[in-house]
């Protein structure tokens, strides 16, 4: 009897707690079919035990499942946005000491980005943000913070050469940034949203997902934030009915809880 795709993700959830459902199936199941032609399995079923043998097929496939692109700074209008509009407003409500979340934080550029950026107005002592990605390989690489010269184009000059260190044709982010950053393994659809948040980002993961997947992460980070709180998405997504869970718009790509 053939081992069909919808026993495949009951496998892999049961392995990973990855649950495919939660993302647009002709889209995840072509990635996962090329990744399998490129196996030595010949259909699910097979694959399914390869990884269940191999800890580094296993590695590579949760790698390749959860779609790793970044870069600091990534679209600059919209952080440059961040740094004269929203810091300088968070800062007057909630004082220095911010709360703020990356969730799916990939490589790690996001939240070294948040750190460097709000090193701007507050001393780095006072500066720590929660990173949390659903894929632990990425976690351990984000956590060794070095990057290609491609990934950092986009950080302010005065930060780069402040913070970032040639090695070969590799840029490693200085020590006293990545002690700023705490990072976790979290799945955004199964996991618990801590509460209380005063920014909560996260870009371009969520286009990934279904209508109503999207949906209930978008609430649930409604909910996680404090009053007053900014959420900050991609710019290739929007929150249809932001008004119905209550967000206010500050602009296309900011979303404030009153």
């Amino acid at each position: 009897m053939e081992f069909t795709y919808e026993e495949f993700k009951k496998a892999i959830y049961s392995m990973t707690q990855i649950d495919l459902n939660s993302y647009k199936e002709r889209q995840m199941k072509r990635r996962i079919d090329t990744l399998i032609g490129k196996s030595e399995a010949g259909n699910y079923e097979e694959y399914v035990k390869l990884i269940k043998n191999d800890k580094q097929q296993f590695n590579d496939f949760v790698t390749y499942l959860t779609i790793n692109v970044s870069e600091f700074y990534r679209n600059p209008d919209q952080w440059q946005f961040m740094d004269k509009e929203i810091f300088p407003e968070l800062i007057r409500k909630f004082g220095n000491q911010l709360k703020i979340w990356s969730a799916a934080c990939s490589t790690g550029d996001e939240p070294y980005s948040l750190v460097m950026a709000l090193s701007r107005y507050v001393p780095l002592n006072q500066i720590k943000i929660y990173a949390t990605d659903l894929d632990k390989v990425i976690l351990e690489k984000a956590k060794t913070g070095l990057y290609a010269q491609k990934s950092i184009m986009n950080v302010p000059e005065d930060l780069r050469k402040k913070y970032f260190t040639q090695i070969g044709p590799s840029y490693k982010i200085a020590d006293e940034i990545k002690a700023r950053v705490e990072f976790k393994q979290h799945n955004l659809l199964k996991d618990i949203y801590q509460m209380n948040y005063h920014m909560i980002v996260c870009r371009n993961v969520l286009i990934y997902f279904t209508e109503e997947a999207k949906d209930e992460v978008f609430r649930k980070f409604y909910n996680s934030l404090a009053p007053g709180g900014v959420l900050f998405i991609g710019s290739t997504e929007q929150i249809v009915d932001y008004k119905d869970i209550g967000y206010t718009r500050k602009n296309s790509f900011y979303y404030q809880k009153p």
